[in-house]
């Protein structure tokens, strides 16, 4: 383990005002996202998609990672330039997700286990001479009123996610740690912050068990939230002081940074959230974003699949960019949304 090396990876991509693109989607996944927009999903279109993200104008301004898939890491430009090798060009790091998914937790109902541990030094060697400088690792927490996440769940997960980041940093990868708690269901954001509270103690301590280098890892955790059904949605400004209280409870002020996901907000409400939290003042970490749905969908949108979309699309990128530069500056407005 080079600790400069991971260290200074991961400062750069969490650099102000920098944040990190999410275009990891499993195909399965970004099927379901092309067919919202009625473009078939082929290896063609998904590379073509790809790279209309990537050769965005201005993005290296406010992008320092982009975390992409197994297929993703292996495509190239039409003119022949591997995706990494493009990325890396422009001064943004290449990542890529490594978990193979969420599945049933056995003997435990309604939870989840991530699985990916297989193999994954032999991957991670593979994946870092195609270009990969930081890695991603998923884990699913359920919630539900009383019972949901049991303890068990909540260790496994944690278990799993600090065998990865240690086999990460074996290697001089740098692992962004994802524990993330769903805000499906009608969970109120009380019991959002008492889960999450849980799971990020356990984390912790599993990861200092396994002697992973805090300063050379990044967290992807999420915002304390109320659920989807929840009947009281929360203000940014009631959710920004629920997760800073979360995370200065239990993350070290080692960690360079924070890098939210969006988890099924909009993005809209992603940006606004993000900006409440650094409008707040000076934290341990950098707060930043790892946005996939809440920088993209509106690009999808745009694109629908028509070459002749392209540079308007690759325009509403940066624009979703730069608002989360904004906000991680705590100089985000509503409305900067409708200006040109």
């Amino acid at each position: 383990m080079n600790k400069q090396t991971l260290k200074s990876i991961a400062e750069a991509i969490v650099a102000k005002p920098k944040g990190v693109l999410a275009a990891d989607e499993s195909t399965p996944t970004i099927k379901k996202r092309f067919d919202r927009v009625n473009v078939e999903s082929t290896e063609e279109s998904r590379c073509r998609y790809r790279e209309l993200l990537f050769t965005s104008e201005g993005i290296e301004r406010y992008i320092g990672g982009v975390i992409l898939y197994d297929e993703t890491l292996r495509q190239s430009t039409r003119d022949g330039t591997p995706f990494a090798e493009l990325l890396s060009s422009r001064g943004i790091m290449p990542g890529i997700k490594v978990d193979q998914r969420a599945k049933a937790l056995a003997l435990y109902p309604g939870e989840k286990i991530t699985e990916g541990l297989d193999g994954l030094r032999d991957r991670l060697v593979e994946y870092k001479e195609l270009g990969a400088k930081f890695a991603k690792w998923r884990a699913v927490i359920e919630i539900d009123e009383q019972d949901i996440p049991t303890e068990y769940s909540i260790a496994a997960n944690a278990h799993a996610l600090a065998r990865y980041a240690a086999l990460c940093q074996e290697l001089d990868i740098v692992p962004i740690v994802e524990p993330e708690v769903l805000m499906d269901g009608n969970h109120t954001i009380e019991r959002c912050e008492a889960v999450t509270s849980r799971v990020l103690e356990r984390v912790f301590t599993e990861l200092d068990a396994h002697r992973v280098f805090f300063e050379g890892m990044l967290l992807k955790p999420n915002m304390v939230i109320p659920g989807l059904k929840c009947p009281r949605q929360e203000s940014p400004e009631k959710i920004a002081e629920a997760t800073i209280r979360c995370m200065r409870r239990y993350v070290p002020a080692a960690v360079p940074g924070l890098v939210f996901l969006s988890g099924g907000q909009s993005a809209e409400d992603a940006t606004a959230n993000l900006n409440a939290m650094n409008m707040l003042g000076a934290h341990p970490w950098e707060v930043s974003f790892s946005y996939g749905r809440a920088l993209q969908a509106p690009v999808l949108e745009v694109w629908k699949g028509e070459e002749k979309n392209v540079a308007e699309a690759q325009k509403m990128l940066l624009k979703r960019c730069m608002l989360n530069g904004y906000a991680r500056e705590g100089k985000y407005s509503q409305d900067m949304e409708t200006a040109e």
